[in-house]
């Protein structure tokens, strides 16, 4: 298993999402299915109701609190202050747990300040309920402002990001600042998978073109790709992705599906 290590803290690369799912009996059962099959990093939200299911999968699959990283994320309506404490304290009940690892602004939100929601979310990481904190679907100012506005370091900024819809400047701007980049969509909703050079490369390592999209996200420098998928022939196949590497060539052509990245980027992610 991949694993990202930053500042002395290893946070497992390959996330498992858990929004859209529509029962909770459905809910259990992929979550379940995704600790089985090795995930140890769970995507949840205020927002997804999914919630209470990873507390009971995580409880149910008699793993140490320790060996799960959690991250969920505060909803548009828990913004201010007081909503931002108490939320959390409620995701805490349903989650069934003494703290959360990674605690997230899910939307930039104009109505209220960041600099509100970030001083409540600073409160909570030094009382211990939370250990880290981040944001999600931030721009390049907005993700500076948030550091700006924060005792406590801005860990992650989750983003849809794939081959198809890349993020260059924001990823630039990640790599710059030590932020790890979390990929949502990592398929696209399945319209990036539709491509030649990726079925090709797919054939060449005898793996699904999913895999190699996920591959081809994790193999970028503080990128952690999120799957989801409610079916458990793919929740485990989307997982069996560390037993091959893709070759420079092959991320550079991966890479050139949408437009090479500018010579300060490719230098990072070294295509």
């Amino acid at each position: 298993m991949y694993f990202i290590t930053r500042n002395g803290t290893t946070v497992p690369a390959l996330q498992f999402g858990t929004a859209r799912m529509n029962t909770d009996d459905e809910r259990r059962r992929v979550i379940s299915t995704a600790l089985e099959a090795g995930y140890r990093h769970l995507d949840t939200a205020q927002m997804y109701g999914s919630e209470s299911a990873v507390g009971d999968a995580v409880r149910d699959a008699d793993l140490d609190r320790e060996e799960v990283f959690i991250t969920t994320k505060l909803s548009g309506d828990n913004r201010a202050h007081d909503a931002v404490i108490d939320s959390t304290h409620e995701s805490l009940d349903r989650l069934e747990t003494d703290y959360i690892d990674l605690l997230l602004i899910h939307f930039p939100n104009e109505d209220v300040s960041h600099r509100e929601t970030l001083e409540a979310m600073n409160e909570l990481v030094a009382e211990g309920s939370v250990e880290q904190i981040g944001v999600s679907n931030f721009s390049i100012a907005q993700t500076r402002d948030a550091m700006d506005h924060s005792d406590a370091p801005i860990r992650t900024n989750q983003v849809e990001y794939n081959i198809d819809e890349r993020k260059d400047d924001l990823l630039s701007f990640c790599l710059d600042e030590n932020i790890v980049l979390t990929a949502y969509s990592p398929i696209g909703g399945g319209d990036v998978l539709d491509n030649e050079t990726l079925d090709e490369i797919a054939r060449r390592h005898d793996k699904t073109a999913a895999q190699i999209a996920i591959r081809w996200l994790l193999q970028q420098p503080l990128v952690s790709p999120i799957s989801m998928s409610s079916k458990p022939d793919r929740i485990r196949r989307n997982f069996d992705v560390f037993d091959f590497d893709l070759s420079d060539d092959e991320m550079g052509a991966l890479f050139g599906i949408n437009g090479t990245p500018d010579t300060s980027l490719g230098s990072k992610l070294g295509v």
